[in-house]
């Protein structure tokens, strides 16, 4: 423990921040004499155009995809409509190694992003980069990349790029689970305007339902300004009773072609919501009613606003540049009352981030090989305090106020190099990241530091066996800081370390036009994860130490010839096959708790004139709530054995003739109406059921 000491001042760290895109403009210039006379391609089969940072993750990612030295699936805006998905969640858990739950005990469905990759811990998907247009979601990516507040609506959203693996360099901090961006829709780039809403009612076999709203409307001038208005909206309640909930999520994206080889582009943001969240149940009330609420007064809020601006230039074929800063402040407010019910706890909290991402990438040639060099550098300056106060349910009274202010400057480096020669594509990279978290316990004056500087090494490799067939392996490391919650429970008996993991997998990718496949196989060595210790109140956490990740992952779908009898088909399937176990404390060799070590999806569609149909069907397998692996069932419910399940669900689309542009979608999510739940084991403990039999209809209007 220190004596608290002023945070570090924002005009010192501009300075910094000036200086290396400084010395970022110099180096372009001998890097660019480098570069010989050659062609594009300079004599490599299927060599890519070069990527800066933005065009390598979000975009472009049409050639990028098929030749990408690690496990990648992309979901577009077409194939998740198919699905019938309600919410993220729903959309996720088709992605191969990937798992995802409705909600996650003192979190709604339309407040947090529950997402787990390769067995890894998804509450709050703290172990993933997520980005929202390549920008970090969380609102303080280093201090608390827990997205329990989540300004993301499936409806604004035109794709889902899901990198399992090879992406270690660019992106972070923490990204063992990988990195997931979702692209908001873009702008057109046709003169005029175009656009279309929607509307969509979901109707849940027991609880309630709810209305989805979407509007999306844009074009592009003469002139090279493009801009585009999106909007989602949320109105009704989910399948529990009392499960209310109310969200706005508005976006304005704007982009300037200053000339034919550089422009900027801009997006202004803003969401709220309110969420009344029901809350785990024990084992007797979850058999007298698992749709109840016991928790009536619980609810989470919260509004982000936001805005980035970036500039990119293709300054030729063998250079380009790219520059984004950006700014989020947000507001989060949960009240949530304790087992006994006789107090509520609020927990009101506020932040600012400040991001400023340069990158620069050159192509040269130098003897038999061709280089795509990036150099880039990132900065994030982090804000904020969280709060918290009781109110005695009887009086009123309210007590118990604290107070931590919270900091964290981080900066990061990195340099990688696509080195391509005949079908080979080998990438060494290095990112080095040094962070420097404070946080200060205003009641008591008190001052928590730690500072960390970390190089994490990386290799991707590629062989372009065929046009079709792609060969792939990598190793990479990722690390995570130790967040700002956990700074004021380190002492001496109980120091915390950095997680550090290193990741290493290979597999095989084929694309032709009718058919894609792909299997990868993946192991993850996680040191020192950090976990909060169950039963503590206010919370303790300790270093877990190592967990050992092993798998298989399997994607295939196929579209049937328009000539064989079969035209109109298309199918699809894939499966994952996970084993995530404990190598050290007290349960070495049991499994993780919540995930499962197989999960699988299998569907097919007909599409035939104005009508399309399809069939799916999705299956978890069962999984543990507590390190221990414990089978029998606790009353409070929130200790056992979670079964496994599958759902089944259906979808009818109908394009309506003699309109320009009016579209039908009907459906039936969780057909067999299978009952389903999974655990808690936080201060809102026991069992949460899952969604039942939902159906659902929407109309859309295109213009």
């Amino acid at each position: 423990m220190k004596t608290h000491q002023a945070p570090s001042l924002f005009v010192r760290d501009l300075r910094i921040t000036t200086t290396a895109l400084a010395s970022l403009a110099i180096l372009a210039f001998p890097v660019a004499g480098l570069a010989q006379q050659a062609s594009p391609s300079d004599g490599q089969p299927g060599l890519e155009p070069i990527q800066v940072s933005g065009d390598w993750l979000g975009t472009g990612l049409e050639s990028s995809v098929k030749t990408y030295p690690g496990a990648r699936t992309v979901v577009k805006k077409q194939e998740i409509e198919s699905t019938g998905a309600v919410s993220i969640g729903d959309a996720m858990r088709r992605i191969p190694g990937v798992q995802s739950s409705d909600n996650s005990g003192t979190a709604g469905s339309a407040i947090a992003l529950n997402i787990g990759v390769r067995g890894l811990a998804g509450r709050y998907s703290p172990r993933s980069t997520i980005l929202l247009d390549g920008i970090p979601m969380a609102v303080a990516p280093y201090g608390q990349p827990q997205l329990s507040f989540a300004p993301l609506s499936l409806n604004n959203i035109e794709s889902i790029d899901v990198v399992r693996g090879g992406g270690a360099v660019r992106f972070g901090p923490q990204n063992v689970g990988g990195i997931i961006n979702f692209k908001t829709r873009s702008i057109p780039t046709t003169p005029g305007i175009s656009g279309d809403a929607a509307v969509r009612y979901n109707s849940y076999g027991q609880g309630g339902g709810n209305t989805q709203y979407t509007a999306f409307a844009g074009g592009q001038a003469e002139n090279g300004f493009g801009m585009a208005f999106l909007y989602s909206g949320q109105e009704g309640s989910g399948w529990r009773d009392k499960s209310d909930e109310h969200l706005n999520d508005f976006a304005l994206k704007m982009r300037y072609e200053i000339s034919p080889t550089s422009e900027l582009y801009a997006k202004i943001n803003y969401y709220d919501v309110l969420s009344r969240t029901p809350g785990g149940l024990s084992v007797a009330q979850y058999a007298a009613d698992p749709f109840q609420s016991t928790r009536q007064r619980d609810n989470w809020g919260g509004t982000r606003k936001g805005f980035d601006v970036g500039y990119l230039n293709t300054i030729s074929d063998r250079q380009e540049f790219e520059i984004r800063t950006y700014f989020s402040q947000a507001t989060r407010q949960s009240t949530l009352i304790n087992p006994a019910g006789t107090r509520l706890s609020h927990q009101p909290r506020n932040y600012e981030t400040l991001g400023i991402e340069p990158r620069y990438t050159q192509r040269f040639a130098w003897g038999g090989t061709t280089h795509d060099v990036t150099v880039g550098y990132r900065y994030v300056r982090e804000r904020g305090d969280d709060n918290v106060y009781s109110e005695a349910v009887l009086t009123g009274v309210l007590s118990g106020f604290t107070q931590f202010q919270n900091s964290t400057d981080a900066h990061a480096g990195y340099i990688d190099d696509k080195i391509a020669f005949g079908k080979w594509r080998i990438t060494p990279g290095l990112r080095f990241e040094h962070v420097q978290s404070t946080r200060y316990d205003v009641a008591n004056n008190a001052s928590y530091q730690v500072s960390n500087n970390k190089p994490l090494p990386s290799i991707n490799v590629a062989y372009l066996l065929t046009e079709q067939l792609t060969l792939f392996s990598n190793y990479n490391t990722s690390f995570g800081v130790v967040q700002n919650s956990q700074l004021n429970t380190m002492s001496s008996a109980n120091p915390l370390s950095p997680e550090l993991a290193k990741t290493i997998e290979g597999g095989v990718r084929w694309k032709s036009a009718r058919a894609s496949a792909e299997a990868t196989v993946f192991h993850i060595d996680f040191d020192n994860q950090i976990v909060s210790v169950q039963g503590t109140n206010p919370s303790v956490f300790r270093n877990i130490g190592k967990t050992q990740h092993d798998g298989i992952e399997l994607a295939m779908d196929y579209a049937f010839d328009q000539q064989s009898v079969l035209k109109g088909w298309s199918v699809y399937a894939n499966y994952t096959y996970t084993r995530a176990l404990q190598k050290s404390g007290a349960n070495p060799g049991k499994d993780l708790p919540f995930y499962a070590r197989t999960t699988d999806t299998v569907g097919t569609r007909f599409k035939s004139g104005p009508w399309g149909f399809n069939l799916s069907t999705t299956h978890q397998g069962r999984q543990f709530s507590d390190e221990a692996n414990t089978i029998a069932e606790s009353a409070d419910g929130s200790i056992g054995e979670i079964p496994g399940f599958r759902l089944w669900n259906a979808q009818v689309d109908w394009k309506v003739p003699g309109t320009k542009g009016f579209d039908v979608f009907a459906g039936i999510n969780n057909l067999t109406d299978r009952r389903y739940f999974t655990r808690t084991t936080d201060n809102n403990l026991g069992k949460l059921v899952g969604a039942p039999r939902t159906v659902y209809v929407q109309g859309r209007y295109s213009f």
